[in-house]
């Protein structure tokens, strides 16, 4: 199963939490490369000896020279470049192939809502169908993953798990023997398509576009389970997995050698690594990490640390299906009013002291500089700069009429003194809004009209008709326009006063 540490992460902190999963050995760097790390230490210990305490005067020249020139030549390998690019390919594939995995979720979902009938017929019909899509998954499994393979080895586990009849066993096994060298993972979704058909001519579903849906989903199933099995049959091409593994072999055996320390090497401060070579360590610790990240993702189906969970995915497809199909098939909870019934919707949710919600984001032009609202030469400047403005001689096509600058003449009366009058504006507009949803949601009552029917079945079910408004509330409408031009009027002549003032 992949190692997940998402929540060891999920807050970043002063001390950082990431150096909490150095300490993890499932899924680390240190289990994939100890026994690398260690020859490869090893090697270069071994060369050590030979060259200080084995060696005579010309055999430890003629090492020199070799180790020389690994040390000078061994850039020459391209090493970082080939490993990222093949590590990204893995990394992508690896992900692709998890969204890959069809869930039977929307197919039972769609099972449960066509298929009608509470019987034994229309039942056994639900189940079976899931059933033969989650067979479907199962077989493509084994194809393609150990550890599945050894979980159902034989079409008689199968039928132990209770994947699989002994009927149909026959049928498969007959079509493998004349067919053998096919995968028959596509019949169980044949059968399916049948069943679907059947419950059609049964009058179980209903309507022709419930049946193109559900076959429309068994088809895409099918089509991921094949993707699966394509991941498997088709790899990343040997010849670049042999550049990358023969790459950095390589350069870690020139490394092994270039690396040593030697006598003519003291003078170029090569004496540091007389006694651990600490640089060369990390250099093979980094990169024989990064090629073990490729070798292990590169088939996310068998049974490394980070590899997918097979059997964990069969046993919960299996146990969701069935219950959306029976156990959960045409049921719900009672239908309440929720808590915001009378509010229509909530302005604020609500929440604890300890997840106290974040302002929303502010827009860009948030703080951006303008002129002072109350300058009127600013303000009207602008105005006249606009009106005076000619291009060739021409008038200018955009102009602004006088009118437009009464509006700002009285605002700027208007600040100079204040009305002696005072209105809490607010209040005001909280009331109307109280008013306007209340009327509204009771006209919304009036309009409906409520029968009782029965279906084919007997069974009785509600119908809301909306009817046309009626007088009363169209005159409750012309009764709030007029009131509201009679308040703008008002407020207007309540203005001019002032102005004279």
């Amino acid at each position: 199963m992949t190692v997940t540490y998402t929540s060891s992460v999920s807050t970043s902190s002063v001390i950082n939490n990431f150096l909490g999963l150095l300490a993890r050995w499932r899924g680390s760097i240190y289990k994939v490369i100890w026994v690398h790390l260690f020859v490869f230490f090893g090697l270069y210990c071994l060369l050590a000896i030979i060259y200080r305490l084995l060696m005579n005067e010309e055999g430890k020249k003629f090492f020199e020279a070799i180790s020389s020139y690994c040390l000078s030549h061994g850039a020459l390998i391209p090493l970082s470049f080939v490993m990222g690019f093949y590590v990204t390919i893995v990394m992508k594939r690896w992900w692709e192939q998890y969204t890959t995995i069809p869930w039977p979720d929307g197919i039972a979902i769609l099972i449960s809502t066509s298929i009608h009938g509470s019987d034994d017929r229309a039942r056994v019909m639900r189940r079976t169908i899931l059933r033969y899509v989650c067979l479907c998954q199962v077989i493509v499994f084994t194809m393609i993953a150990p550890r599945v393979k050894r979980r159902f080895p034989t079409y008689n586990q199968l039928i132990e798990a209770g994947f699989l009849l002994e009927n149909e066993k026959k049928i498969i096994e007959t079509l493998d023997q004349a067919f053998p060298s096919y995968p028959k993972h596509w019949m169980p979704i044949v059968w399916a398509a049948s069943i679907v058909m059947r419950a059609r001519r049964e009058n179980k579903i209903r309507d022709d576009y419930a049946v193109k849906t559900i076959i429309d989903e068994l088809n895409k199933f099918r089509g991921r389970c094949g993707f699966l099995l394509y991941y498997d049959w088709v790899s990343v091409p040997l010849v670049y997995t042999q550049v990358v593994t023969l790459a950095t072999y390589a350069f870690f055996l020139f490394s092994a050698l270039g690396q040593q320390w030697t006598e003519n090497g003291v003078q170029d401060g090569l004496n540091v690594v007389r006694y651990f070579p600490i640089l060369t360590v990390l250099q093979f610790f980094f990169y024989m990490g990064w090629l073990k990240v490729g070798e292990t993702l590169i088939n996310p189906f068998g049974e490394d640390d980070d590899d997918f969970e097979l059997n964990w995915i069969i046993d919960r497809n299996i146990t969701v299906a069935y219950c959306i199909v029976d156990e959960m098939h045409q049921e719900h909870p009672e239908l309440v009013k929720d808590q915001y019934w009378d509010e229509v919707f909530p302005n604020e949710m609500p929440y604890t002291s300890a997840s106290k919600r974040a302002e929303p984001p502010s827009p860009s032009t948030a703080y951006m500089d303008l002129p002072h609202k109350g300058s009127a030469h600013s303000t009207l400047s602008t105005f006249k700069f606009v009106n005076s403005f000619q291009m060739d001689g021409r008038p200018a096509g955009l102009t602004f009429s006088e009118n437009l600058l009464a509006p700002i003449q009285d605002d700027l009366d208007s600040s100079r003194e204040p009305s002696q009058t005072t209105i809490d504006f607010n209040e005001l507009i909280e009331q109307r809004r109280r008013e306007r949803r209340s009327r509204i949601r009771h006209r919304f009552v009036d309009l409906r009209s409520t029968y009782f029917r029965h279906d084919s079945f007997g069974a009785p079910y509600k119908v809301t008709v909306l009817r046309p408004p009626s007088e009363e509330s169209f005159s409750e409408n012309q009764e709030v326009l007029e009131g509201t031009q009679q308040e703008a009027m008002s407020s207007s002549s309540s203005k001019e006063p002032d102005k004279k003032d």
